[in-house]
């Protein structure tokens, strides 16, 4: 083992009996110290009673319990809840979480940063500095808990729901991921059902391509436009990964679970004027015909800089009506905590940016950013 000591927090279950392997310990140590620090939200070692003084030794010279630092928290009058996490010096992530009724959903991060740079995400203008460690991701969820005082309360978790919606692509930090998603949903760690955990991709398809063999999480896909043409312009990597090979690569994803009713959460950011058109949704409806899917419509949320406009309620309403006529389940998500700006698409970090996406997105401010896109439309 090297110097540094491990962080103990992101190993996943299995990770954590090969540590505990290699300490000549039985693979029930594992499981005891999991529920220590994901049940509990216990860090320190001395207060793991059900192990040997001679263990616990051993185990606070080589290993730690260290979750990232929050640093700041504000609540918005719909009851959401934002925290400012520091993940290293000078480099923050926001983590979000929503109450409805019974449901607790957490809005977790994958990166800090992202590279995608989505046009109508405040996330991707800020650049992109690294990937979160699994410890930084499953992280979120322990300071959450800890946030709302629910550790070592049954059945009372504050935190019912997951999603690796945050700042970053989850599928560009896979392993991570996977790690902190197994640990959500592990008996040991969160206990969340796999269809509480969800995974949104922009549309990384070799990374989701290999998603089934490790993970049951339920999966959404940023889907946001109806043609590729549109798509390019809005979600940049859909020039790589086209909206045929994401479709095909979601339906074998879905199609390789278990659970045979599963289907997959089509997410559409409606853009005033950009992809908010009657003709969009009709397009939509002939994309999306023979794929097993519930689609949730998404207004946008503005943020500084961005010249797109949130489209009316009647545009969201006539969106909303073609697409359920067409036989579909839609959704329109609820703006929630706008106030604090952390609705959909406006999370930012404070953070090095190792692409100065973030300087040039500053000079281009006050020009018109949407020009392109509305040209098409238009044509």
């Amino acid at each position: 083992m090297s110097d540094a000591k491990v962080n103990l927090l992101g190993l996943s279950p299995a990770k954590m009996e090969a540590f505990f392997a290699e300490l000549g310990e039985k693979p029930f140590r594992a499981r005891q110290v999991l529920k220590w620090i994901h049940h509990r939200g216990v860090t320190d070692f001395d207060t793991m009673t059900d192990m040997s003084k001679v263990l616990r030794e051993k185990l606070k010279a080589i290993a730690e319990i260290r979750p990232p630092e929050m640093l700041s928290q504000a609540d918005s009058k719909d009851g959401t809840r934002k925290w400012v996490i520091r993940v290293g010096e000078n480099s923050m992530v926001e983590t979000v979480y929503i109450p409805e009724g019974d449901r607790g959903t957490l809005c977790v991060s994958s990166q800090v940063g992202c590279s995608l740079d989505c046009s109508f995400c405040s996330t991707g203008k800020q650049g992109f500095q690294r990937d979160l460690t699994a410890a930084e991701i499953i992280g979120q969820v322990w300071l959450a808990n800890e946030s709302f005082n629910t550790f070592g309360i049954t059945n009372g978790r504050a935190v019912t729901n997951v999603v690796m919606m945050g700042m970053g692509e989850p599928l560009l930090n896979f392993d991570n991921v996977v790690d902190a998603m197994t640990l959500m949903m592990d008996d040991n760690g969160y206990g969340i059902s796999k269809r509480r955990v969800t995974l949104s991709t922009s549309g990384v398809v070799p990374a989701l391509d290999k998603l089934a063999a490790v993970s049951e999480a339920s999966l959404a896909i940023s889907l946001h436009a109806p043609t590729d043409e549109l798509r390019n312009q809005l979600v940049p990597i859909n020039k790589k990964y086209p909206i045929a090979e994401l479709l095909r690569s979601a339906y074998d994803y879905i199609g390789g679970q278990s659970d045979t009713r599963r289907v997959v959460t089509v997410e559409y950011t409606l853009i005033a004027g950009v992809n908010d058109q009657p003709q969009q949704a009709r397009q939509l409806a002939e994309l999306l015909a023979d794929f097993p899917c519930k689609i949730n419509l998404i207004p946008f949320n503005p943020f500084p800089g961005s010249d797109y406009q949130r489209p009316s309620k009647n545009a969201v309403q006539r969106f909303w009506e073609s697409l359920t006529k067409a036989g579909f389940v839609v959704t329109v998500r609820k703006t929630r905590g706008d106030d604090i700006d952390g609705a959909c698409g406006q999370l930012v970090g404070n953070f090095q940016d190792k692409t100065r996406r973030s300087e040039r997105y500053k000079q281009q401010i006050g020009s018109n950013a949407s020009e392109q896109v509305v040209r098409i439309i238009n044509d």
